[in-house]
């Protein structure tokens, strides 16, 4: 299995696409929006927290399922974290047809990218991933780094 490179981006103005806002996808949100991305969230349901957000128009929520062709090429990123794993791979293979990265929760063999479990104070960011296998192992990791940039 490769391990990935941790690669920090700067997010600020750019466009993300999250589809579903399940529990993984309202996690995911809730992290994005600390980078002062554009965030459209696509999901017949959302989170209290995501619609909350929704309202205050801290993000876009659009009441609705993905539709083949529709994600514009001006888009930086893509998160399916859909309910269904047959959506989440059609979005990963529309995706991968306009080069745009994508991570898909249902399926790691379909990421461009993990995304990863983050530790932020001031202007310290780290990120941990256990290269989308053990979750429990990079949660645990991610709270050591928490307690350690508390400390700093």
């Amino acid at each position: 299995m490769s391990r990935y490179f941790p690669l920090f981006v700067n997010l600020e103005g750019k466009k993300i696409l999250v589809y579903g806002a399940g529990t993984i996808g309202s996690r995911r949100i809730l992290s994005l929006l600390e980078f002062g991305c554009q965030l459209t969230v696509t999901a017949p349901r959302v989170s209290p927290k995501v619609a909350k957000l929704a309202e205050e128009g801290r993000l876009f929520w659009k009441d609705d399922v993905y539709h083949p062709g529709e994600i514009g090429e001006d888009v930086c990123l893509v998160l399916a974290a859909a309910s269904d794993k047959e959506v989440n791979a059609q979005i990963a293979a529309e995706c991968r047809e306009k080069q745009i990265p994508v991570n898909v929760s249902s399926d790691k063999s379909l990421c461009d990218f993990y995304f990863p479990g983050l530790a932020v104070k001031d202007e310290l960011v780290a990120g941990v991933t256990a290269g989308g296998g053990d979750h429990r192992r990079a949660r645990r990791a991610s709270e050591a780094v928490r307690e350690l940039l508390e400390k700093l």
